[in-house]
């Protein structure tokens, strides 16, 4: 009896496949350049960047389980104090200031995300209709500018034009609207001056990426529906907010995630000491503990709050918007 040692059955495109196969390989394997090194570069400057600013002090949240407060030295707060648990955060919620606090925050972001959110949206929808490029462009410019001032600068002409013997006392008392100059410093006028103020700086810039988003929709949708007759707002309604969704949704979820943040500068630019009971905010509370009276572990404890808190509006946010629309940000 003949041994012979069978081969084993070889399928028609195997020696295809092993002929080819180092050749692909050689063409999948992608070679540096010089292009791709200064690209990678470029690249690494923002990531060292992140690392500096952004990862490495996170460190520092050891702090808000450390009785680090009234210490000279934050590294000294750092390193040398005590462990103390959880007790910045019962602190913190036990605080005589904590729902005040709270109230303003909450209160001021609910607003704006309800009053000036949509408004970049409409504004973008109104320019994108506007037939007239000149005129388009200067009203871009125009409401585009006071997002480039400092809100030191702006609210120094805004505070300017509410004083008492500015020009908009002038104008109301003239009218005869009231009967003397309002104090627009007063508690009862601040989340009104904060939305109008945010509203009048913002809106220009807020409006670009929805511009962007509007201008890449096919125009050959808008022409389909003029040829069915349909009329402006059918095509706003059902050919422009369905396209920009995306993009609504996408500042829609970021916007709900930082509903604890109101933006330090903004606040205390018009901030008074006759208007704290409206103008306290979590963001001007951490300030004036952590940063004037020295309570690093007290105002790190809050800052962590707030982060945990985003962190939870930002995954529940998303997953509504997925739910309900199909789309979200991750």
């Amino acid at each position: 009896m003949l041994s012979l040692k069978l081969k084993k059955k070889e399928k028609p495109y195997d020696s295809m496949v092993n002929t080819i196969s180092p050749l692909a390989r050689k063409h999948d394997k992608k070679k540096w350049n010089k292009s791709a090194a200064e690209l990678m570069l470029m690249v690494s400057f923002g990531v060292v960047f992140i690392a500096i600013f952004a990862y490495l002090p996170m460190f520092g949240l050891i702090l808000a389980f450390k009785s680090g407060d009234g210490y000279l030295n934050i590294m000294d707060a750092i390193f040398s104090s005590a462990w103390c648990g959880f007790d910045n955060f019962i602190a913190f919620f036990q605080d005589p200031d904590f729902a005040n606090v709270m109230i303003n925050t909450l209160g001021l972001n609910i607003l704006q995300l309800c009053i000036n959110f949509p408004f970049p949206i409409m504004f973008a929808i109104l320019l994108s209709e506007l037939p007239w490029k000149k005129i388009k462009k200067s009203i871009q410019v125009v409401t585009y500018f006071p997002y480039f001032l400092s809100w030191i600068t702006y609210g120094a002409i805004i505070l300017a034009l509410i004083n008492s013997d500015g020009i908009i006392n002038v104008i109301l008392v003239n009218l005869g609207i009231v009967d003397e100059a309002i104090n627009f410093g007063e508690p009862q006028y601040f989340w009104a001056t904060i939305i109008i103020t945010s509203l009048l700086k913002g809106m220009g810039w807020g409006s670009v990426i929805y511009v962007a988003a509007i201008a890449g929709i096919d125009p050959q949708l808008y022409e389909a529906a003029d040829m069915d007759g349909a009329n402006r707002f059918y095509r706003i309604f059902h050919i422009t907010i369905p396209s920009i969704a995306p993009t609504i949704i996408l500042f829609f979820v970021l916007s709900v995630s930082g509903i604890l943040n109101n933006g330090f500068d903004h606040i205390y630019t018009f901030q008074n000491q006759i208007n704290l009971s409206a103008s306290e905010v979590l963001d001007t509370f951490i300030y004036k503990y952590g940063t004037v009276n020295l309570q690093y572990s007290y105002t790190t404890a809050v800052g962590l709050f707030k982060s945990i808190v985003a962190v939870v509006l930002l995954g529940a946010g998303n997953f509504v918007a997925k739910k309900t629309t199909g789309s979200g940000i991750f």
